[in-house]
């Protein structure tokens, strides 16, 4: 992966609808040239999916909550994250350091189906208790993290 990738990584991460033309300009190649960079990076694992970026509260899901998972000292952590996958409610899921095993964040419409999808995580085997920080407000989140060669 050298440079001119980086920069077409870039663009696409800023606009995943690019068309090859545009992202040929932006880069100073032709558009063939661009699709068959691009075609690499995904052979190669390097863009794995392209998605649409949504509102959560225009899909009617206003409360966001970060829970930490403590597990238990017999918890098998691969089971858990799977069974933390299994989740309909849990958006990401991080293996972290300190005193929990996970970090996931849980998007839901109200407080109430947060409650309950409090109970449905406890009740994961392997998970002796939770953290549950509610999020007031979102300053940024998904930034595309461009390059800044």
């Amino acid at each position: 992966m050298d440079a001119v990738d980086r920069r077409i990584i870039d663009a696409l991460r800023l606009d995943g609808r690019a068309t090859y033309a545009e992202l040929g300009r932006q880069v100073g190649l032709s558009a063939s040239a661009v699709h068959e960079r691009v075609g690499k990076l995904e052979a190669a694992g390097v863009i794995v999916g392209y998605h649409a970026v949504v509102d959560p509260e225009a899909v009617g899901l206003g409360v966001t909550a970060l829970i930490g998972i403590h597990p238990t000292d017999t918890a098998d952590d691969e089971e858990v994250a799977a069974a933390l996958g299994r989740l309909g409610e849990v958006e990401s899921c991080y293996a972290v350091a300190g005193d929990d095993a996970f970090v996931v964040k849980v998007r839901v419409a109200t407080v109430d189906e947060l409650e309950r999808a409090l109970g449905r995580l406890r009740r994961i085997d392997g998970v002796a208790r939770t953290r549950t920080t509610v999020v007031l407000s979102t300053r940024f989140e998904g930034r595309p993290n461009i390059s800044r060669e």
